[in-house]
């Protein structure tokens, strides 16, 4: 046969001087019959002699003509025979009854013969798998030992084994990789070896052969494309290991070969009979991917792989010239600088290569330092960012040690430090974390004028546990002035306020009333709460005001922010360097895309927030081989949407065609296929595995780790409450810690409950170490403790989704040391900054702890600032607080710390090839019937405000929806009205048909998207079927309208797709939820067209990305926006760029502004109905007013309360307890006089006491005397007991407390109680008048607190209301709209304009009664609102006003006596 052993071989010396005859002689000679019982088989003989048909027929033709081709044998050592070759001969003989074998006998040794043996069987017509894996590894084995001697060829044992396995190749047909994939059998268990030989099918699922049952032609299918599958490998593996082009052409050769004949018999593989056949075998993707298809599912061509390498070889470099190169190397081989293979490349010693790249690498200073594994040399770009401050820190104390090492670390350290902020740069608040406690005591005492004897009692905790502030000692100043009148109120002290100042909460004032049932109920006081919140912004503006201002207090909060918060460079990474290893050279990676694998490669966890249509896709999918490649993790798993898996599969294939992928079916995580799934992700070498969000929150954590979770929460939690109890905290804190904690024991106890568990594999046991989510904003909801009340923004419930990931995430940290998990989404914010923070909590964990932000509150102290006002709720049935974020500041440095993590990258940063834009406003007049519909919006709004109607029947947020769907179409809000020709759905059909006629030619198509009025198929209105029938009724085919509704499956979604793409739908009709992320129809878009203003800033971005996207075949595409005029419309676009503007000024490469206003998503307010239902936009600005103006009244009733009360303290209180404190203070010193002059002798003498009349001397004798008083007192009136050291004595018995009582009299009196030790009670009297000195210092410091209140109070009292300016700015302002807006009081001014003398009053000033104050104004400031109002008003409207109704109905009254 072909490629049989060479007989070729040098002439040895007896063979130059022999004849051919003595030759031939010497060979027979050798050749014997040798007896069959002395010949043994070759041992471990792999192939297998078997009794059959062909058996048969060798024993006849032995029979019938002996053996003609003698056996070949070696003689052992023993004298028996060993057979090499001919055991089918051998077994022959036997049966024919022969007794001796013909045999050539051979000198060869083991290793020789064993070559020979296989050699001999390929000729075999029928050779097994598992004699071909056996047979194949015995002769490689043997060729290997025969390298490994010296002979004279002196080839290296490599070389040697390559030729041999290159040898079996030449002389099998079957290439390298083949033959190593039949060694791999040998690794089988017998029982699994068998299966193999017997050519049936069987499905492996971890170790367990399953046998497929199924039909002949399906077995045939599968068995084709099996064979498929493993040329594809082959051909895939020699493209990686570099093959010549002549082996890989044959590969291709025999590829194209198996599929030619494969498809002629079954069809494509991507046809529904083949998936259903294949579909289960984890390279069914690899094998879809060998076909590309058109539009319609037909073959368009087939895959690269058929005629093109599809796979970049790695070829190693072995050698460089320069160190500069050495180190790109090894950045591209091993993602790190490794100095021994860098010197390996070079030929240089380590000292040489150092030397050559100092300031490009750096030694790191905590390289060998304790346990710690940190690696001896990094990289500029990484040393230099990150907490440079730390690492500058750190070089400093090294260079003091190791100059010469550390000296450039601390020189290039120093040009990168971040400039230091100034005061005027750094936001601070009451409430930042990070401001030192003893600062904010220090202010509390300083700003109330907190008396010193009361230091030691009022002091102020911070818990970093549980972020809670604590002022301890709240009520002990009782009669301060400032803080009970100047900034507290008789409900709320300043010191109760600044602890709720501190912890973020706006202040609330609660009335307790009892319900029906007699349970306590808190209701809000209004009233109350307004001047509460009022003295709370005067103490946050006291704050301000006073942290700044002293010199060495500035020096030491800038000196804390900037080494704390200020100290953060971010890395920019460069990915240039990157091999990228297997991928196909068709595609080429942006530099932006590069960068951002280096990122996930060198940087740890990384959020990819990159614009649509920015290529993510291919960027985490080249980390994640890149990633596996370099040993920087094993196991990828991909969670992308459900409906993307198999596109997601396809373009991973489309990069790395050689890639080992798993994907997910729905089916596959269905309860019954779960566990086997997961166990295949478990068992599987893969390089990535593909599943939807769904199905990953299938896949649990273990529930011991959840235990683990929840045991150190409940430990928190407890340490918490310990704390807060042991500073006297708010029992709303404590309450809310238990309430809790009890949940987190709920769910303990339901994880130790084993009736319900299953043996599902868990998270942990998939052997997963990479994450990559993609559109990771689907996880935002993520729950988080805080103090704050009912702030917008921040997500209040749980979901679980987002905990699972929440935990998952903690575990590949732990698992990865903060390198496992990549997130990519074009929206990382669409509503509020707070989303910010759950991002850093999923991503930065470790971050937020080291800077001491873990706690919501914290980071919102630090970044956020909170308005607090009191609104309209939704349901409009009574008012709330709501608290939202008004600004977020500091935000360089929380930027700065954010993409240490974070890729940010948008579109004008990425000049993508997208389409020109060209924006079009089509804006319509509205019908008579929608004026008035919108009037009749604000009218529900003014009796949901008014409490007229239930909540369940109508509310704002009804309203508003109301609002949006009345500016769509006024048949949304009733069918029967006229369909108006001039509303916007006509307008946009009109856009649509004439867009669709012009481009005609092109089959170019369009998107429609409206959220509001989905398609219905009961048949009732809705705008979807009425756009379609009008663009049918102009000439559009029906066939080339679709709604995304109709696509109501994954695979009809595609079809619907394809068909847009193909121009065959050229109107495709959906929401932005169902046409939004995925829906890749880009090609032929020539405009979208938005109907109605989505509620996020995010849906518009989504909406406008499906069109400006690259591979549309348009230049320029247009995008429309109609809106209605006098509707919701325009405001709510308004509302939706504003929020955009927000977040582009923090998602943006440059430096961010150091502060900028919120964003959040609300129902519209009641002024802003009112505004829309009128189409006046002074009612909006008359609203507010009216709110502000009312507060402030408030609030200027409330500082006339608080004067009035001063007023009276000053007149009555102060001067009679500065009265009562200075006789006090004469008494005591007259008391003090009379101590020292009977002082207490400093022996044990006694004094002598009189009790009763009689003198005692002895101290015992005389404590008697007065117990024995005691027991005769038959009232408890008092009773002159006698006299001692110059006092009188008194002795009473106190019911209450039942107690006897000893008063000693002096110029003043102090009170004792009695025991019943008779030395005792004298000792008691004693002590007492020993404190007389004491009592005497006390009284002086209340003396001069006293004073000082009374100095304060008197400059207090002077002072004029805060904001009477403004209330009058506003007040103006409000009477001046009322008369531009013709309410009430323009009635009245429209009488005074015809029943006045101008000339009389022109000039003039006159009052008006405004809420109990009289104000003066003058005529000619009213002029103008007047004579607008006299205009139109006439003069019977104001016949009807009494003064008094006039003063109810208007915020402003003309008094009676001009009426």
């Amino acid at each position: 046969m072909a490629g049989r052993k060479s007989d070729f071989t040098l002439p040895t010396l007896d063979d130059l001087f022999s004849t051919q005859e003595l030759r031939d002689d010497a060979k027979l000679s050798k050749i014997r019959d040798i007896p069959l019982e002395l010949i043994d088989d070759f041992p471990a003989h792999p192939f297998k002699v078997r009794d059959d048909e062909d058996m048969i027929q060798l024993v006849e033709s032995v029979k019938e003509r002996g053996v003609i081709t003698p056996a070949t044998v070696r003689q052992k050592e023993d004298g028996r025979y060993e057979l090499i070759s001919g055991h089918r001969r051998k077994r022959a003989c036997e049966l024919a009854g022969f007794e001796a074998l013909r045999c050539e006998v051979v000198d060869l040794d083991r290793d020789a013969a064993t070559v020979l043996m296989v050699e001999s069987n390929y000729q075999r017509s029928q050779i097994l798998p598992s004699e071909k894996a056996f047979a194949y590894k015995m002769r490689l084995e043997a060729m290997k030992r025969q390298g490994q001697r010296s002979d004279l060829t002196l080839s290296p044992v490599g070389t040697k084994f390559d030729r041999s396995s290159e040898a079996i190749t030449e002389e099998t047909g079957d290439s390298r990789n083949q033959i190593h994939r039949y060694i791999r059998l040998t690794n089988l268990v017998q029982e699994l070896l068998d299966l193999v030989d017997e050519g049936k099918i069987y499905y492996r699922e971890n170790s367990r052969m399953t046998p497929v049952d199924c039909s002949a032609t399906a077995e045939n299918r599968i068995k084709g494309m099996i064979r498929i599958r493993d040329s594809v490998r082959t051909l895939l593996e020699m493209q990686t290991e570099d093959y010549p082009d002549s082996d890989i052409k044959a590969e291709q050769e025999k590829l194209n070969r198996l599929y030619d004949e494969f498809t002629k018999k079954y069809g494509l593989i991507n046809s529904r009979a083949n998936a259903s056949a294949f579909s289960q075998d984890s390279s069914y993707s690899l094998l879809s991917a060998l076909e590309v298809l058109n539009d319609n599912g037909e073959l368009e061509r087939k895959a690269d792989l058929f005629t093109k390498r599809t796979i970049k070889p790695h070829t190693p470099v072995t050698s460089v010239d320069t160190a500069s190169e050495a180190l790109a190397v090894s950045m591209g081989e091993k993602a790190a600088v490794d100095m021994a293979y860098m010197c390996a490349l070079t030929g240089k010693t380590e000292q040489e290569i150092f030397a050559d790249l100092k300031g490009v690498i750096f030694l790191n200073p905590l390289y060998g330092y304790g346990d710690s594994l940190e690696p001896k040399y990094l990289m500029a770009d990484e040393y230099l960012s990150g907490n440079v401050r730390e690492k500058l820190a750190l070089a400093r104390k090294s260079a003091e040690l190791y100059p010469e090492d550390y000296t450039v670390n601390v020189e290039a350290l120093e040009k990168v430090q971040p400039k230091d902020l100034s005061a005027s740069e750094i936001f601070v608040q009451l409430g930042s974390t990070w401001v030192p406690e003893e600062i904010v005591q220090q202010f509390m005492f300083e700003f109330l004028d907190t008396p010193r004897w009361a230091y030691w009692n009022i002091k102020v905790h911070y818990s970093k546990f549980t972020s809670e502030w604590n002022v301890e000692g709240k009520s002990y100043d009782r009669g301060n002035v400032k803080a009970n009148s100047t900034y507290g109120t008789p409900r709320i002290n300043a010191y109760r306020i600044i602890e709720e100042t501190l912890n973020l909460k706006d202040v609330r004032i609660y009335d307790y009333v009892e319900d029906a049932e007699g349970k306590k109920k808190a209701v809000l006081n209004k009233k109350e709460t307004a001047i509460a919140q009022a003295k709370q912004e005067l103490i946050k503006q006291g704050f301000q005001d006073w942290v700044w201002s002293d010199p060495a207090r500035r020096e030491q909060l800038c000196r804390i922010y900037n080494e704390r918060f200020n100290s953060i460079r971010p890395r920019e990474y460069d990915g240039s360097h990157i091999i990228f290893s297997g991928m196909n050279p068709e595609i080429e990676l942006r530099e932006h895309q590069r960068n951002a694998v280096a990122h996930i490669l060198y940087g740890g966890n990384t959020l990819l927030a990159h614009t649509v249509g920015a290529g993510k896709t291919f960027e985490m999918v080249a980390a994640a081989m890149e990633a596996k490649r370099l040993g920087l993790c094993t196991k990828s798993l991909f969670v992308v949407p459900n409906h993307l898996t198999e596109q997601w599969a396809a373009e991973f294939l489309q990069l790395y065609p050689s890639a080992n992928i798993l994907v997910a079916t729905k089916k596959d995580f269905e309860a019954k296929n779960r566990r086997r799934f997961c166990g295949r992700i478990a068992t599987g070498d893969y390089d990535a595995i593909i599943i939807g969000h769904s199905q990953f929150e299938k896949i649990p954590m273990s529930i011991e780790r959840q235990q683990m979770i929840l045991m150190q929460q409940m430990d928190e939690i407890t340490e918490g409450i310990a704390d807060l109890k042991r500073n006297r905290g708010d029992r709303f804190s404590v309450k809310q810690l238990e309430k809790t904690k009890r949940s987190l024991k709920l769910k303990l106890d339901k994880l130790n409950d084993q009736s319900r568990k299953d043996d599902t594999v868990t998270f942990e046991e998939l052997g997963i170490d990479r994450l990559f989510i993609d559109e990771s904003h689907y996880y935002k909801n993520l729950y988080l403790y805080t103090k704050m009340r009912n702030v917008g923004g921040i997500a209040q419930t749980e979901a679980m989704k987002s905990s699972d990931l929440f935990m998952k995430c903690r575990y590949l940290d732990e698992l990865t040391g903060g390198r496992g998990t990549v997130f990519a989404t074009g929206t990382p914010i669409s509503n509020s900054m707070v989303e910010l923070y759950t991002i850093q909590r999923y991503l930065q964990y470790a971050t937020l702890q080291k800077y001491d932000l873990q706690h919501f509150d914290s980071w919102a102290a630090m970044y956020g600032e909170t308005v607090t006002a009191i609104e309209l709720t939704p349901e409009g049935t009574g008012y709330r607080a709501k608290t939202r974020f008004a600004r977020f500041n500091n935000l360089p440095e929380l930027m700065a710390m954010f993409k240490l993590v974070a890729d940010i990258k948008t579109a004008d940063m990425l000049h993508l090839p997208v389409p020109e834009v060209q924006y079009h406003n089509i804006a319509v007049k509205p019908s008579e019937i929608q004026k008035r519909m919108v009037e009749s919006l604000g009218e529900r709004a003014e009796r949901i405000r008014g409490g007229g109607v239930s909540a369940s029947v109508d509310n704002m947020l009804k309203v508003t929806n109301d609002g949006r769907k009345l500016a769509l179409d006024q048949r949304m809000i009733d069918p029967l009205l006229p369909d108006e020709d001039g509303s916007k759905v006509n307008a946009c059909v009109g856009e649509v048909y004439r867009i669709w006629s012009e481009t005609a030619d092109q089959k170019s198509a369009q998107l429609l998207f409206c959220d509001l009025s989905t398609p219905k198929s009961d048949g009732s209105f809705n705008v979807y079927d009425d756009i379609r029938k009008k663009l049918i009724a102009r000439g559009i085919p029906a066939d080339e309208i679709k709604f995304i509704h109709e696509a109501d499956t994954e695979a009809k979604k595609q079809e619907l797709f394809k068909k847009v793409r193909r121009g065959e739908v050229r109107v495709l009709i959906g929401s932005t939820a169902k046409m939004g992320a995925g829906t890749n129809v880009q090609n032929k878009l020539i405009a979208s067209h938005d109907l109605d203003c989505p509620w996020r800033p995010s849906d518009l971005e989504q909406r406008a990305g499906r069109t400006i996207r690259q591979g549309n075949e348009n230049p320029v595409v247009g995008l429309y926006r109609y809106v209605t005029e006098e509707t919701f419309d325009a405001y709510l676009y308004q509302l939706v760029e504003g929020k955009q503007k927000f977040a582009s000024q923090i998602m943006t490469s440059k430096s961010p502004v150091r502060s900028a206003d919120d964003i959040d998503e609300t129902a519209l307010s009641y002024a802003e109905i009112k505004m829309l239902a009128t189409g006046n936009p002074y009612i909006k600005e008359k609203m507010d007013l009216d709110i502000q103006v009312q507060k402030l009244r408030l609030l200027k009733s409330s500082y006339l309360s608080e004067i009035y009360a001063l007023e009276d303290k000053i007149i009555k209180y102060f001067p009679q307890q500065i009265a009562v404190k200075t006789e006090l203070i004469s008494a005591l010193e007259s008391d003090l006089a009379t101590a020292q002059e009977h002082p207490k002798p400093t022996d044990d003498r006694f004094v002598g006491i009189e009790v009763k009349g009689a003198f005692c001397s002895e101290k015992a004798e005389g404590g008697q005397k007065i117990i024995d008083a005691c027991q005769q007192m038959n009232s408890p009136d008092p009773i002159t007991l006698g006299t001692y050291r110059g006092f009188g004595l008194e002795l009473s018995f106190d019911t209450m407390e039942r107690t006897y009582k000893v008063k000693i009299r002096g110029a003043a009196s102090r009170t004792i109680s009695l025991g019943t030790d008779p030395a005792g009670n004298i000792t008691r009297i004693d002590n007492a008048i020993e404190k007389i000195s004491d009592n005497l210092e006390a009284v002086k410091a209340e003396l001069e607190g006293l004073e000082k209140q009374f100095e304060v109070a008197k400059e207090e009292v002077k002072k004029p209301f805060s904001k009477e300016q403004e209330l009058k700015e506003k007040t103006d302002r409000l009477n001046v709209l009322n008369g531009l807006l013709n309410v009430d009081t323009g009635a009245v001014w429209g009488f005074c304009l015809e029943h006045i003398d101008r000339e009389a009053f022109f000039g003039q000033r006159f009052r008006i009664a405004v809420a109990e104050q009289e104000i003066l104004y003058s005529f000619d400031e009213l002029t103008f609102c007047s004579e607008i109002a006299s205009q139109t008003v006439g003069i019977q409207t104001f016949h009807h006003y009494t003064a008094f109704n006039i003063a109810a109905a208007c915020p402003a009254m003309i008094t009676r006596k001009h009426h």
